[in-house]
């Protein structure tokens, strides 16, 4: 009877720690839809598709929350991630613009030139990257707090887009298939 209730207890815990969170999945506050991105500034496929969602909220006036999920395998992406903190805390609208700017030269950078391609940047919009971008950690800290909710949430892979809602039927939906992004929020606003 033990080894039962054991391996009982065994079964509830790992679907418990496999249980997803998915409470960060809503739009941010007067939005009622929205679109979430988990992305990663080293990923292909981020870049790729980076102008889709772009056009996608422009198209619909919808708001995009940029998470950053930098993947171990990518040898830059992390330092990306803190330098895209750096320029959101000038202001947001700069943030999103590094984030554009790193995915158009995204081919052409290496951990050796990341800094100096984040310091033209900064120069074209006439302010400056400090030599330390983040000497309290505390913008690391904001991209392993995205990385944590991502590993939360369930992401598996670089971009996981969803179109999140603030109905409570069906709060979020991942896009699978980017192609298919426009007709997903069709779907979502008409529920």
């Amino acid at each position: 009877m033990s080894k039962l209730v054991s391996c009982v207890a065994i079964v509830v815990l790992a679907s418990l720690a496999s249980a997803q969170d998915t409470s960060a999945l809503r739009p941010p506050k007067g939005a009622q839809i929205a679109l979430v991105v988990f992305e990663d500034l080293q990923c292909p496929k981020c870049r790729q598709d980076a102008p889709l969602v772009k056009q996608a909220a422009e198209t619909y006036k919808i708001p995009v929350v940029h998470h950053d999920f930098p993947l171990p395998m990518h040898n830059w992406s992390y330092e990306a991630a803190i330098m895209a903190r750096y320029f959101d805390s000038q202001s947001k609208p700069m943030g999103v613009e590094f984030r554009e700017y790193i995915f158009q030269h995204q081919p052409e950078i290496t951990p050796q030139t990341l800094r100096a391609f984040a310091e033209r940047f900064a120069s074209d919009h006439r302010t400056t990257l400090p030599f330390v971008v983040d000497p309290q950690g505390k913008l690391a800290a904001e991209v392993n707090a995205d990385r944590d909710l991502g590993k939360r949430v369930g992401i598996e892979h670089t971009p996981t887009i969803y179109v999140v809602s603030a109905k409570s039927q069906k709060p979020f939906v991942e896009v699978k298939d980017t192609s298919q992004l426009f007709q997903t929020i069709d779907a979502v606003k008409n529920e």
